[in-house]
C-alpha cells in the first residue's frame, strides 16, 4: 500500500513538472568570440615604447575586424589616442581609424562626435591631416546624412585657414565630397548660408600648387555630384591654365571644358576690346592654346578635350588647322565703316606729309586677338608633337569634330593622309581607322589617294588590312583614281600572296561604288580589241581574278557594260560565279545562256521560307507513334528539306540547320529501336546491337552540337535538346545491360542516370508541361518515387518500355538562332610544295580564319593538328590573336608551331578549328535526392554528388579540315 502510494505520488509530481517545462522560457545560447578591443586594449597596455605600440598597430592592421566590434575597436583606439603622446603612433591611430569606418555592413554615424571632437586639441598638422582624411571616408561613406554634412562642411571651413598644405588639402577635398548647393536646407548653418563653391574657389589663387590642385579637383567633384557650377568661375579657371604647377593646368583644362558645356551661349567680353565672344568659343580658344603645352600629358588631355567641344563656331574650329593668323583674329570694319569714321574724325589726308594717315592708336595683338594666338594650328602642332600619345589624341579628336561637321571633314582630310607616313605603327593605324569613319563624308584627290596607298607596302598585316577596309568605303574623284588603285592593290597582292582575300573583298567594294568610273576602263583592263582577238588570261591567276571581281561587281549598277565583254569573259563570269559566289553578283546576261540572274532575298521570300519551315515542324509533330509506317520516310524527307532551306536562305540557315539536326537524332533513335533488334536474342543479332550502341553515342554528339554550336536558344528549346540527350542515354544504358555489362558498372550506372533524371526535372521543371503529353521524361516523373526502390533490372525494364512508347517532341520555331561556324583562310591546302624542316625542331605555320556566331572566342576556340601516325596536338591561340572586325564576326590570326620526327617522304597533315565546351548536368550544386537506404543497388554513394557535379567537356569540330603537306627532314650531322 505504501509502496503504491509512493509511485502514484511520483507520478503526479512529474506530471506538474512536465508541465512547468512546457510553459518555462526556453533558454538560448549565445556564441560569442573573443573581444578584438579587448584583446587590443591589452596589448597597447603592454606597450612600453612607440616603437612597441607602432608593432601591436601594425600586427592588429593586418587582421580583420568584424563588422560587430568595429565601434569598440574605435573606442579603445580613440582612447589610447588621447593618451598617446608620440606624433607617429597618434598617426598610425588616426589612420587605423579611417579604415574602421571603411569596413563593410558597418554605419558610422555613431563615431562622428568622436572623429570631429579628436580635432579640436590636436596640435600636429600631420596628425591633422589624417584625421580629416578619416572625416573625409566617413563622409564618403554617409553622403546623404542631412545631420552629418553640416557638421563636416563647419569642420572643414573651420580648419582651411592652417598653415600646413596637407590639413588645406583635406579640407577642400572634404567640402568637395559632402559640400551641397547654396540652396539646399544641408548647406544652411545658423541661419545663414555658406557657398560651398565660393569657399573652394577662394583657394584657386593658394601660394601652394597642391592646394590649387585640391581646390580644382573638389569643384569639379562638386560637378561629378550633380551640383551646378557657378559660371564666375570661368576666369579663374582660365587664369589657372598659365601656372606653373602641371597637374593644376591639367585639373584647369577640366574646369574650363565643364563650363564650356554648363554654359556654351553665355557671352563674355575680350580683354582691352569691344567685342564679345561665345563662351564656349573662347573655351575653345584657350584649350586649343595648351595644345602647346611644355607637359605632354596636358597636351594629350588638351587635345581629346578638344574632340568633345562640338558647339564651337566653324570659324574657330577652321582655325585650328591654320597655322597663319586669320587677320589678327580681330573683326575687320567695313569700307563704309571707316569712310564714316573718317568723316566724322573731320581729318583727311593731304598727302603732303609722310605717314600723316597713319593708325593713331597703337596696336597689341596679344590684347585684341578674338581667341589666343596659340589656338591658330592647335591640330596642326598636335599633330607633329613629338610624342606619339599626343598625335593619337589629335587624331581622335579630329575624327569626333569631323564626324560632327563635313566642311570640317574635307578641310582635315590632307592633315589625316600625311599621319599615313607617320613613323610609330599606332599612329599610322589609329589614323586609318580614323579616316574610315569619316569617308562618307569625304572624297579623295588623286595625289591624295597616291599618299593613302603607299601605305599598301607596310608589312604589317594589321595595317593593310586596315587600309583595305578604308578603300571599301572611301569614294574617289576621277577613273585615274580607280586606276591607280587596281595598280596598287595588285603590287600587293603579289607582294603578300596571303592578303589575296582581303584584295579581292576591296575590289569588290570599290566597283560597286564606282561604276561609272570603272566603265571606261573596261576593255583596257580586260585587254580586249574591237577588231583582233585576243589570248585568254589564266584564271589561276590571281590578280586576274581581281580584276574581274572588280568589272563584275561595277556591272551590276551598270546594265551596258557586258557588251564590252568577250567571249571568255561569260565563261569566267559562270567559273567565278560557282567558286566566288560571295565576291562575284548575279547578273542578267540575256542571250548568252548565262541568264544567272537570282531573285533577291526580299522580304516575301524571307517570308515564304519562314513559312515553309513552319509547316514542316507541323507536318512532323503529327506523328504519333515512331513506329507508325512511313513515319522514317517523313522524317527523312524533312531532314532533307530542311537542310536544303538552309542553303538557299542564308537568313534562315541556323534555324533550318537547328531543326534538322534536331530531327536527325529522333530519326536515329527510332531505327535503333526496331521491333526486330529488341525480340531476338543478343549473340543472333550482334550487328543490330552495335549499330544501336553507335547511334546512342552519335546522338550525344548532335545534342553536344545543338547546345553549344547554336547562339540564341530559348528555355525550351534547350529542354528539347537535354530531353533527346536523355534518351540517349537511357539507350546507352539498356545496350550495356543486353551486353552483359557487370553488375557494379551497372549498378553506377543506374545510379548516375536516375542523377541525371533529378538534376533535368530541378532544371527544367516548368518546361515540363510543355513538352508533350506522352513524351520520355513525363513517364519517368510519373514513376519516380518507385525508381529509386527498384533494383536495376526492372529499372532497365521500365527505361526500355518507356522509350518504346515514347512520342516525338514538339520542336517550336527558333527564331534568333545562329550557328558557329569558321572558315580556315590560310593555309589553303592547295599547295603541293611540302613545307620541309629540320626533324626534331619546330617550324610555324601561319593560320587565318574568320569566325562568326562565337561568344567570347578566346575561351572556347582551339586549332587541332593531326600528324599522319595518329597524333593529335591541341593549341590554344593567345588572345591577342583574336580580333573582332565587326559585329558577331571575329578573325584569328595566329602561328601554330609543327615538329615531328624524320620522315621518308611527305605526308599531309590536317589542320581544323575546334569549339570547346563544358556542359554539367546541373547549373546548381546537385543535392542527392536517393538516400543510401532507398538506393538497394549500390552501397558506395559518398562519391555520387562530386561525379554528378563533375562537367562533360569536349570539343566540336568547328571548321572543315586543311590539308598541308609537310616534310621533316634528318638533321645533318
Amino acid at each position: 500500500m505504501a509502496a503504491h502510494l509512493k509511485k502514484r505520488v511520483y507520478e503526479e509530481f512529474s506530471k506538474v513538472t512536465q508541465v512547468l517545462h512546457e510553459e518555462a522560457p526556453a533558454k538560448k545560447l549565445r556564441l560569442s568570440k573573443p573581444s578584438k578591443s579587448a584583446a587590443l586594449h591589452v596589448d597597447l597596455c603592454k606597450a612600453t615604447n612607440p616603437t612597441d605600440a607602432l608593432q601591436f598597430l601594425l600586427h592588429f592592421a593586418r587582421k580583420p575586424v568584424e563588422t560587430e566590434s568595429v565601434e569598440g575597436v574605435f573606442r579603445i583606439l580613440l582612447e589610447h589616442y588621447y593618451k598617446e603622446t608620440d606624433n607617429s603612433v597618434r598617426l598610425k591611430i588616426a589612420s587605423l581609424l579611417g579604415l574602421l569606418a571603411k569596413t563593410q555592413g558597418f554605419n558610422p554615424d555613431c563615431i562622428v562626435d568622436d572623429a570631429i571632437n579628436s580635432l579640436s586639441n590636436e596640435k600636429s598638422h600631420q596628425v591633422l591631416a589624417q584625421l580629416l582624411e578619416t572625416l573625409l571616408l566617413i563622409g564618403c561613406q554617409l553622403p546623404d546624412s542631412p545631420a552629418v554634412r553640416p557638421r563636416l562642411v563647419q569642420v572643414a571651413c573651420k580648419h582651411l585657414a592652417d598653415t600646413y598644405f596637407g590639413v588645406r588639402m583635406k579640407c577642400l577635398q572634404l567640402l568637395g565630397c559632402v559640400g551641397a548647393d547654396d540652396h539646399s536646407a544641408a548647406a544652411k548653418q545658423d541661419g545663414a548660408v555658406r557657398d560651398v563653391q565660393s569657399i573652394i574657389s577662394n583657394y584657386f589663387a593658394d601660394q601652394d600648387p597642391r592646394v590649387r590642385n585640391a581646390a580644382l579637383k573638389a569643384t569639379l567633384q562638386l560637378h561629378e555630384r550633380g551640383i551646378k557650377i557657378h559660371e564666375i568661375i570661368y576666369d579663374q579657371a582660365c587664369l589657372l591654365l598659365s601656372d606653373d604647377y602641371e597637374q593644376v593646368r591639367s585639373a584647369a583644362v577640366q574646369m574650363v571644358w565643364v563650363l564650356s558645356q554648363l554654359y556654351p551661349e553665355s557671352i563674355v567680353p575680350i580683354p582691352s576690346s569691344n567685342e564679345e565672344i561665345r563662351l564656349v568659343d573662347d573655351a575653345f580658344g584657350k584649350i586649343s592654346h595648351m595644345v602647346s603645352d611644355g607637359s605632354w600629358m596636358v597636351r594629350v588631355q588638351a587635345a581629346k578635350t578638344l574632340g568633345s567641344m562640338l558647339q564651337v563656331s566653324p570659324h574657330f574650329l577652321e582655325q585650328t588647322l591654320d597655322k597663319k593668323l586669320m587677320s589678327d583674329l580681330r573683326r575687320k570694319r567695313t569700307a563704309h565703316e571707316r569712310a564714316k569714321e573718317l568723316f566724322s574724325s573731320g581729318e583727311f589726308s593731304s598727302g603732303r606729309k609722310w605717314a600723316d594717315d597713319a593708325p593713331k592708336e597703337k596696336l597689341d595683338t596679344n590684347t585684341v586677338n578674338l581667341i589666343a594666338s596659340g589656338a591658330c594650328g592647335a591640330f596642326v602642332h598636335g599633330l607633329e608633337d613629338e610624342m606619339f600619345e599626343v598625335r593619337i589624341a589629335a587624331v581622335e579628336a579630329l575624327c569626333q569634330l569631323a564626324s560632327s561637321s563635313p566642311s570640317f571633314a574635307d578641310k582635315c582630310l590632307d592633315f589625316l593622309v600625311d599621319m599615313f607616313n607617320d613613323e610609330i605603327e599606332e599612329v599610322r593605324l589609329q589614323s586609318i581607322h580614323v579616316l574610315r569613319q569619316i569617308s562618307t563624308h569625304i572624297t579623295l584627290r588623286e595625289d591624295q589617294l597616291d599618299t593613302v596607298l603607299a601605305v599598301l607596302e607596310d608589312s604589317s598585316r594589321d595595317i593593310r588590312e586596315a587600309l583595305h577596309e578604308l578603300i571599301c568605303y572611301t569614294n574617289v574623284s576621277t577613273k585615274e583614281c580607280i586606276q591607280l588603285a587596281l595598280l596598287e592593290l595588285l603590287k600587293n597582292l603579289s607582294k603578300y600572296p596571303t592578303d589575296r582575300n582581303s584584295v579581292w573583298k576591296c575590289l569588290q567594294f570599290l566597283g560597286s561604288r564606282h561604276p561609272t568610273l570603272v566603265l571606261p576602263l573596261v576593255p583596257e583592263l580586260l585587254s580586249t580589241h574591237p577588231y583582233f582577238d585576243t589570248p585568254e588570261p589564266d584564271m589561276d591567276d590571281p590578280a586576274y581574278i581581281a580584276v574581274l571581281v572588280l568589272v563584275f561587281n561595277a556591272a551590276q549598277w551598270c546594265p551596258s557594260m557586258p557588251a564590252l565583254f568577250s567571249d571568255h569573259t561569260f565563261r569566267h563570269y559562270a567559273y567565278l560565279r560557282d567558286s566566288l559566289s560571295h565576291l562575284v553578283p548575279p547578273l542578267r546576261l540575256h542571250g548568252r545562256g548565262l541568264d544567272l540572274a537570282e531573285s533577291q532575298c526580299g522580304s516575301g521570300s524571307v517570308e515564304a521560307a519562314q513559312s515553309f519551315l513552319q509547316q514542316s515542324l507541323n507536318r512532323v509533330s503529327t506523328i504519333q507513334n515512331l513506329e507508325a509506317p512511313g513515319a522514317l520516310d517523313l522524317l527523312d524527307l524533312t531532314i532533307r528539306d530542311l537542310r536544303r532551306l538552309g542553303e538557299l536562305q542564308t537568313e534562315l540557315l541556323g534555324a533550318a540547320d537547328f531543326c534538322a539536326t534536331f530531327l536527325s537524332c529522333h530519326l536515329l533513335l527510332i531505327k535503333a529501336l526496331q521491333e526486330k533488334s529488341w525480340n531476338t536474342a543478343v549473340p543472333l543479332c550482334l550487328k543490330q546491337n552495335v549499330s544501336a550502341t553507335a547511334a546512342a553515342q552519335q546522338i550525344l554528339e548532335e545534342t553536344y552540337k545543338l547546345e553549344f554550336l547554336y547562339s540564341g536558344l530559348d528555355h525550351r528549346q534547350v529542354a528539347a535538346v537535354r530531353h533527346v540527350r536523355l534518351q540517349a542515354k537511357a539507350l546507352q544504358l539498356v545496350m550495356a545491360a543486353r551486353f552483359q555489362q557487370g553488375l557494379d558498372s551497372l549498378n553506377s550506372s543506374c545510379e548516375k542516370f536516375l542523377q541525371d533524371v533529378e538534376s533535368f526535372q530541378r532544371l527544367f521543371v516548368a518546361e515540363v508541361p510543355h513538352l508533350h503529353s506522352n513524351s520520355f521524361v513525363e513517364k519517368l516523373l510519373e514513376l519516380k518515387p518507385r525508381l529509386s526502390l527498384l533494383k536495376a533490372a526492372e529499372l532497365l525494364k521500365i527505361l526500355q518500355s518507356s522509350l518504346r512508347q515514347s512520342s516525338l517532341l514538339l520542336l517550336t520555331l527558333p527564331q534568333q538562332i545562329q550557328r558557329a561556324k569558321a572558315t580556315i583562310i590560310e593555309p589553303t591546302g592547295e599547295s603541293d610544295n611540302p613545307l620541309r624542316f629540320t626533324s626534331g625542331l619546330v617550324v610555324a605555320l601561319d593560320i587565318d580564319a574568320t569566325l562568326e556566331h562565337i561568344h567570347e572566342p578566346q575561351n572556347t576556340v582551339k586549332v587541332q593538328v593531326l600528324y599522319p601516325d595518329g597524333q593529335s596536338h591541341v593549341i590554344h591561340p593567345k588572345p591577342g590573336d583574336f580580333r573582332k572586325p565587326g559585329p558577331g564576326r571575329h578573325r584569328l590570326i595566329t602561328q601554330v608551331y609543327l615538329s615531328h620526327f624524320a620522315w621518308t617522304e611527305p605526308s599531309q597533315i590536317e589542320v581544323r578549328l575546334l569549339l570547346a565546351y563544358s556542359c554539367s548536368s546541373t547549373s546548381t550544386s546537385v543535392s542527392s535526392a536517393f538516400s543510401p537506404s532507398k538506393l538497394s543497388w549500390s552501397e558506395v554513394v559518398d562519391a555520387l554528388p562530386a561525379a554528378a557535379e563533375a562537367p562533360v567537356e569536349g570539343s566540336i569540330p568547328l571548321s572543315k579540315p586543311v590539308r598541308v603537306y609537310i616534310m621533316p627532314k634528318p638533321a645533318r650531322r
